[in-house]
């Protein structure tokens, strides 16, 4: 399924959850459009990455990266400059290929009451294993 096949009507709720689940990131952490596109269900990377294209303000977009711990390329250099700015004010570092140390900076995702308190599926009930619902210490 791609966002073309997502009607209008169908898009907005959509992009609702993708920006509840956005909201939650904490300053100094970041989550994959694949990770967010996991929690929110039914949709994909690329929706997600539609969704932060048109996302209101008060949405931190600059904390979804992709699966490399990169910022996205965009078809204006500006947009990703801006965004690779605003996490290092967060504290991110970036090293010289412009890739962040995503195990040190990825956010666990939200807890169980909100995900249950929203209406989201839990880890458990997406199939996640076990052992990847606790963030590793080690």
């Amino acid at each position: 399924m791609n966002e073309r096949d997502v009607p209008p009507t169908e898009r907005e709720p959509l992009y609702a959850r993708i920006y509840a689940v956005v909201r939650q990131i904490p300053p100094g952490r970041v989550a994959t459009y694949g990770q967010v596109a996991e929690i929110v269900g039914q949709c994909t990377a690329r929706m997600v990455g539609y969704a932060m294209a048109a996302c209101p303000d008060d949405v931190p977009w600059q904390r979804v990266v992709n699966a490399q711990g990169k910022v996205s390329p965009r078809a204006d250099h500006w947009g990703a400059e801006v965004q690779r700015l605003r996490l290092q004010e967060e504290g991110i570092a970036f090293d010289e290929s412009y890739r962040m140390d995503l195990k040190a900076v990825r956010w666990a995702g939200p807890d169980r009451e909100w995900l249950i308190e929203n209406d989201f599926s839990l880890p458990e009930d997406r199939g996640v294993p076990p052992d990847e619902m606790q963030p590793r210490l080690f």
